[in-house]
């Protein structure tokens, strides 16, 4: 009997030390599958306002260069800007978040102001972004720290671009500012819980927006801070976990560093609150553990709502993945698609061209390629403005798309006005015929270009083909033997084909 207790106690010891283990190990493990589940959705959230900021800051960056070359081409004198005043008051609404756009001359004076005339004190000499157009010649826009517009009292971030005069002189600066709280509204709609925070800031560590809003945050300059040198410095994305230099919070941080712009997006939830689901379930378990340690006659029934629970828990976290990979589906899709006409954009055009030169080599097959330019675009945009010019390139791309139908034909935005058409299974014959369709079709739209010799738009089109043995660089050579016959037909006269 007593060799039947002690093989009894060490039963019980050994199933009470495997339960406490098994349930510590789950305990911790569900913590880890909470933290990476946070990273991720941090993440996705940082990448979406990561591509909300660059759309901003890019339809200001147009708006600038628009603006810009018609300072260069036209100068600063009163009656061309009291012009070029109307016009940006006809294109102010295409931009939510603007704030104001103003011109400074070579000394910081304020010549042009959208809001109204210039202030007495509406010098701009002091401010960052003059001193870098001043000694900086690039042409690229430039992104300044958070300032307090003089105008309006408003906190506003600054997109601006130098012009020059006709001497290529520095002439002055353009600035568009953005609003803050138009950026503050949006981040106040996304829900990152009590302790969370959303910001904005550029790479070399300036706060440039953050939410929630504190007026002595704006402007901060974290660029010596530890945790700035940790993380963030040269990196392009990632998470971390820290206390905040700002308020002292704990939080699980995700950043993304825009490909484009010198700026960081950041997303954070409080530690704390965001593993308070995590926390009460862990209770439940310890508690359910304990319960069931207490009795033999229990276990079962216990242990069978904690497999019930479990079966739940993982059916939500398989229905939760599921729907994180249809997210991340259509992210792909997106970042193969050109937002303006809908057409795929660069990266896929490259990625399928080098696929279906692999496969023209493999099979034996001719692969064709179409560069297509619409003719005087520019010229189209300055008549007609930038909305016409995208309502036009997308009245070709629909056009295009209608005459590529084949499931191996690609349409894509090449750059700028010049789009692309790849033909695979098809011989240069072949690739003329879909060329000069296309051609005559987009004539055939008869869109009004009174800046053209041809009175609408048209397109040249420059066709190549390539058969034989696949080599490095194969898809460079094809796409440069298209381009000469793109300049070829250019230099011909336009509204042509070359192949």
């Amino acid at each position: 009997m007593k060799r039947d207790v002690r093989w009894a106690a060490l039963l019980l010891l050994v199933a009470y030390l495997s339960v406490s283990a098994t349930t510590a190990w789950q305990i911790w493990s569900a913590r880890e599958h909470s933290l990476a589940e946070i990273d991720t959705q941090n993440l996705n959230l940082a990448q979406a306002l990561n591509t909300y900021t660059e759309g901003v800051i890019t339809q200001s960056a147009m708006l600038l260069l628009g603006i810009v070359e018609r300072l260069e081409e036209e100068g600063t004198e009163p009656r061309h800007l009291q012009r070029l005043q109307r016009l940006i008051a006809r294109q102010e609404h295409l931009l939510n978040q603007l704030n104001g756009i103003a011109i400074y001359d070579d000394a910081g004076n304020r010549v042009m102001s959208s809001i109204g005339p210039a202030p007495a004190h509406g010098s701009g000499a002091d401010r960052a972004f003059f001193a870098h157009h001043r000694d900086n010649p690039s042409s690229e826009p430039f992104i300044g720290p958070a300032i307090q517009s003089r105008s309006t009292g408003d906190w506003v971030i600054t997109v601006s671009r130098r012009f020059d005069g006709k001497d290529k002189r520095f002439a002055g600066v353009v600035v568009v500012s953005l609003g803050i709280k138009d950026f503050l509204e949006l981040f106040g709609k996304i829900d990152v819980g009590t302790q969370g925070a959303i910001g904005l800031s550029t790479t070399v560590g300036q706060m440039l927006v953050r939410y929630p809003y504190r007026e002595q945050d704006m402007g901060r300059d974290f660029s010596k801070s530890p945790n700035f040198q940790r993380f963030y410095s040269g990196a392009v994305s990632g998470t971390a976990a820290f206390k905040s230099g700002i308020d002292g919070m704990q939080r699980l941080y995700a950043y993304r560093k825009n490909d484009r712009y010198p700026v960081i997006t950041t997303v954070a939830v409080g530690k704390e609150e965001a593993l308070s689901r995590w926390r009460r379930e862990a209770l439940l378990t310890a508690g359910v553990v304990g319960a069931l340690l207490l009795g033999i006659t229990a276990i079962g029934w216990h242990l069978l709502i904690d497999i019930r629970r479990r079966t739940h828990a993982e059916a939500s976290l398989v229905a939760a993945r599921e729907d994180l990979m249809a997210v991340n589906q259509k992210l792909e899709a997106l970042a193969a698609q050109d937002q303006l006409t809908g057409l795929a954009n660069r990266r896929c055009f490259d990625e399928t061209l080098n696929v279906e030169c692999r496969r023209a080599a493999r099979e034996g097959t001719s692969l064709s390629l179409l560069l297509i330019d619409v003719d005087h675009f520019k010229s189209f945009n300055d008549t007609y403005g930038h909305v016409e010019g995208d309502a036009c390139l997308r009245a070709v791309s629909e056009c295009l798309v209608q005459y590529a139908k084949r499931p191996g034909d690609l349409v894509a935005r090449y750059g700028g006005e010049e789009l692309a058409i790849i033909l695979p299974n098809t011989a240069l014959s072949g690739a003329q015929v879909v060329a000069e369709v296309v051609r005559e079709r987009i004539e055939a739209l008869a869109i009004r270009h009174g800046a053209s010799a041809f009175g609408h738009i048209t397109v040249s089109v420059g066709a190549a083909c390539m058969a034989g043995a696949y080599g490095e660089g194969s898809e460079r050579q094809l796409i440069e033997a298209a381009d000469r016959m793109l300049y070829q037909a250019k230099a011909s006269g336009r509204n042509r084909v070359e192949a």
